[in-house]
């Protein structure tokens, strides 16, 4: 058995981090959110993302991918200000952003910020009109 500090040395250094929202079955297709990390992983090289499906916490039907979060550390952040990450996110994601994503919300940071702070921003709740319609649950085929 090796000490305890040469089993640290011999243990491989960890990956970049992929953070994986899932809700329900771990086998449950999600398109968009699928085509999202692809996209990003791809352009942006990241050394952590994280996509969050958060449609749930909207006025639309169960199952929907239409609003998500993306927490992204990439170095081609660097030199960047925040508006242009943003741009650069957005001009990734156009395909997702003309059809299926109603809301999109970015936090982009480089490696070196993400390594002085992981936090990440709660979203807030829906304040969307429609999440106010008496109506709702009929349109969306569901209880009151």
């Amino acid at each position: 058995m090796l000490p305890s500090r040469l089993l640290r040395q011999a243990l491989p250094r960890p990956a970049p981090s992929f953070g994986y929202s899932t809700a329900g079955p771990a086998m449950e297709e999600k398109p968009v959110e699928s085509s999202i990390r692809a996209k990003l992983l791809r352009a942006l090289q990241p050394v952590h993302l994280e996509v969050h499906n958060e449609s749930s916490m909207h006025a639309v039907p169960r199952g929907s991918e239409t609003h998500f979060k993306v927490v992204i550390a990439s170095q081609r952040f660097a030199g960047l200000p925040l508006l242009q990450r943003h741009r650069l996110v957005n001009e990734i994601l156009q395909a997702e952003l003309a059809g299926p994503v109603h809301a999109l919300s970015i936090q982009a940071k480089t490696p070196q910020q993400w390594e002085e702070n992981q936090s990440v921003s709660q979203s807030p709740g829906c304040l969307g009109g429609s999440k106010h319609d008496p109506h709702m649950a009929t349109k969306l085929g569901t209880q009151g």
